[in-house]
């Protein structure tokens, strides 16, 4: 099967002309640096552009990046997703969140209130935000994460905790980077579509010395939203590695990460809210109360200010891996990551319903805003091997984890009026207020907008040990177990009160964390197994360190074990197939994820761990060959959500009993399919379904489900060079793709297209 790209990454913020040169630079510097790298030997490690008629399909991974699951995906007791570059490639993903659309079972969430915007995605009901890794490491900043980078993408599903210690009940997301390879080659990207789409991506490895070698990925990235006023995003990114001692027993790798963004972020539709609050103005109504959903207005109203609001990020990363392979059964590695993200954004979040305005065609433009930076110090120890205890065969992970995190979030006081409108919209609200159904982005406010200057600071620090061991009794059984401990730490010093002027209070909490899991595999036949699988997690007051939403946060209490750790676990059983000759995989699995503790609030306003809420589900997922030429990858997963006892204070207490958790859809659905038509011809495409999602049915806001479409053609022009044609959402649909609890709900963009020239030498 032809792949659908050839590879893509990202450099410079600099103009598409510089961009371009640098592409072509950087490509046809390719040769020169394989023939006085290594000879022709090294470019005999230059993977092939096509994969025609292979055992293998380009879609289907057989284990993951984790030394904690050394078996192949086959012969692990959980469900695991890997995205692999072809899929992120031929979708022409360039973000996480358009990567993991490939992955059913996934919802986004929208940040919420003075919590940070970016990658918030849901798996299996719960929020996974602080449980997303890069490389193993937890990557806790608040961020948009770009794909320029990217090798692959590892959805584990379930509760983490002996994974990867405190988080969420629902699983994780590792990101694997790309990497220094023996072999030198230039891979490079020019794409342009509609909404002003602009993007160029350079990926340079050079080999040198007979087991060293380097590599360079860079982007530049300039777009506007498809069917969406104003909003646009510009970010650069850049990625230098070098590996020493690759295809030796000792191997030390140094990398870098930069990427950085300027955006003037989507401000998304209010909500059609059910709730009607009467003016005493005299000002005539003129729409009846709504259903809950987003107001439906032309797609390319925009409620934000052009020349008010921003959203700026950057992150940067440094990583050391150093690795020692005493034999093939036994290795050693040592890996170290220091980094630092922040985030600064004022931005528009259109407040209609909440305060009955849209019921006389006004939105007040409420602000969110924050000025915030995280780092992360870690460090991490495993040893890793293999041992036989007589006839029985041990896989074994040993290791040690300690990390540092913190964060410092600040924001802004702007002058936004009152949320009524009393005056009604346009200047003599100051421009706060505007029309529903005609706002200006370039209306002329001038009001104040002031950094406050008074943060609040969050501290979490670890200490973990882990071991895990995946036993084969026989060619039939297996067993897979694994624990570990976390002596965890969180603190946060609170803001100063009295608008700045007075004390400031800290709070801090010690807790350890023992999280387990257990597996038993059982295989009928060498390419299937059937397992059952029982695992915990635990999420501790302050695990989000400041950058999301916290489920029990860092804070005096009126009952002592308010702040004790949310408590979750999860039963699985589940089959996995490896068919057609194992180049497609199928899998299927039913499972339980429940939270015993969770955080809740009781009649007399005083917090407690004693909640309790629960996801039952079934999933199916297919990745591989159907033929040679035909591929596929996606899945199915339907989830009942219920909050089981969910409290609430004086008269609400109970009412939000036998509810279903917000960003949880009943069913989603997603395929990406590839076919090679001719030798030079690939067609593909891709069928996204996801149902209706709650924001919050307690205050009865939601979004309505949706289909969406995609279309790609590929052509390889010859063996350096691809034309690529991306069309998403083909039947250009209106839809929704993050519900905010209350206010608001992001709009997703309209019919995009874009072209690819895809190069490599």
């Amino acid at each position: 099967m032809q792949s659908a790209l050839v590879t893509r990454t990202s450099r410079k913020k600099t103009s598409i002309p510089r961009l371009t040169g640098a592409v072509g630079a950087a490509i046809a510097a390719a040769p020169v640096a394989a023939q006085s790298a290594a000879g022709s030997a090294a470019a005999a490690h230059l993977p092939p552009v096509t994969v025609s008629g292979s055992a293998q399909s380009p879609f289907k991974t057989d284990a993951t990046s984790s030394v904690k699951t050394p078996g192949p995906l086959l012969d692990t007791p959980r469900s695991v997703t890997v995205v692999p570059q072809e899929v992120i490639q031929g979708t022409a993903s360039t973000s996480l969140s358009e990567v993991l659309r490939t992955v059913p079972g996934i919802a986004f969430g929208a940040g919420e209130g003075g919590n940070p915007v970016g990658d918030r995605p849901f798996i299996r009901g719960y929020d996974a935000q602080a449980s997303t890794f890069l490389d193993g490491f937890r990557d806790i900043g608040a961020q948009s994460r770009e794909m320029f980078n990217v090798e692959s993408v590892e959805v584990t599903k379930g509760p983490a905790g002996a994974y990867d210690g405190r988080g969420s009940a629902g699983g994780s997301i590792n990101i694997v980077s790309k990497a220094p390879r023996l072999g030198s080659f230039a891979e490079g990207n020019l794409g342009a579509g509609n909404a002003s789409y602009k993007r160029g991506t350079a990926d340079g490895n050079w080999q040198f010395g007979g087991h060293a070698a380097v590599r360079v990925n860079a982007m530049y990235h300039d777009a506007g939203v498809p069917g969406r006023d104003a909003t646009h995003q510009e970010r650069w990114g850049f990625a230098p590695s070098v590996a020493f001692g690759l295809d030796t027993a000792t191997r030390l790798t140094l990398s870098y990460y930069h990427m950085q963004s300027d955006a003037l972020p989507d401000t998304g539709m209010p909500y059609d809210n059910p709730d009607f609050i009467p003016r005493t103005d005299g000002r005539p109504r003129t729409r009846l109360a709504g259903n809950g959903s987003p107001l439906k207005l032309p797609r390319n109203t925009y409620f934000g200010l052009v020349d008010r609001d921003f959203r700026r990020e950057s992150t940067d990363m440094g990583t050391i891996r150093f690795e020692h392979d005493f034999s093939p059964a036994l290795k050693f590695r040592n890996q170290t990551r220091i980094g630092k993200t922040r985030q600064d954004y004022l931005w528009t979040r259109p407040d209609g319903s909440f305060n009955g305005n849209i019921y006389y065609d006004m939105v007040w433009r409420r602000t969110n805003q924050r000025n915030g930076t995280s780092g992360t110090l870690a460090n991490q120890t495993d040893l890793s091997g293999e041992f036989l205890t007589g006839a029985i065969k041990h896989k074994y992970a040993l290791g040690v984890e300690f990390s540092r995190e913190t964060s410092e979030n600040d924001g802004y006081s702007v002058a936004t009026g009152n949320n009524r409108c009393p005056s009604g919209p346009g200047a003599a609200s100051g421009y706060n207020c505007t029309t529903l159904y005609n706002p200006d982005p370039h209306d002329p406010w001038s009001g104040r907008i002031a950094r406050n200057y008074n943060p609040t600071n969050h501290k979490a620090s670890t200490a973990s040990v882990f071991a895990f061991d995946s036993i084969e009794l026989d060619k039939q059984w297996l067993v897979n177990a694994g624990l570990r401990f976390d002596r965890y730490r969180g603190e946060v010093e609170t803001a100063r009160t009295n608008g700045g002027t007075g004390p400031r209070s800290t709070h801090t909490r010690d807790d350890n964390l023992f999280n387990y899991q257990f597996g038993v595999v059982y295989k009928p036949v060498e390419n299937a197994s059937i397992y059952l699988s029982y695992g915990t997690s635990s999420t501790p007051a302050g695990a989000v360190v400041g950058q999301g939403s916290e489920p029990s946060g860092l804070a005096p209490t009126k009952a002592g074990s308010a702040l004790s750790p949310e408590k979750n676990r999860s039963i699985e059983l589940g089959t996995k197939w490896d068919v057609l000759r194992k180049r497609l995989a199928l899998t299927a699995a039913i499972f339980r994820v429940e939270t015993t503790n969770a955080r809740i609030t009781q009649q007399d306003g005083t917090a407690v761990m004693a909640g309790n809420k629960r996801v039952d589900g079934v999933e199916l997922g297919f990745s591989g060959n159907v033929t040679a030429q035909w591929a596929v990858f996606g899945g199915y997963t339907h989830l009942k959500s219920e909050l089981r006892r969910n409290g609430g204070s004086g008269i609400a207490f109970g009412a939000s009993d036998g509810q279903s958790f917000p960003n949880t859809p009943s069913d989603s659905f997603s395929v990406w399919s590839t076919y090679q038509l001719l030798p030079n011809l690939t067609l593909g495409g891709g069928a996204y379904y996801v149902s209706k999602v709650w924001g919050s049915e307690a205050r009865n806001n939601w979004v309505p489900s949706y289909w969406r479409f995609d279309a790609m053609a590929a052509y390889q022009i010859n063996k350096h060079a691809m034309l690529q044609l991306n069309v998403m959402n083909l039947a250009d649909k209106v839809y929704y793709n993050q519900a905010y609890p209350a206010h608001y709900a992001a709009i997703a963009p309209g019919r995009a297209a874009i072209l690819n020239l895809n190069l490599r030498y």
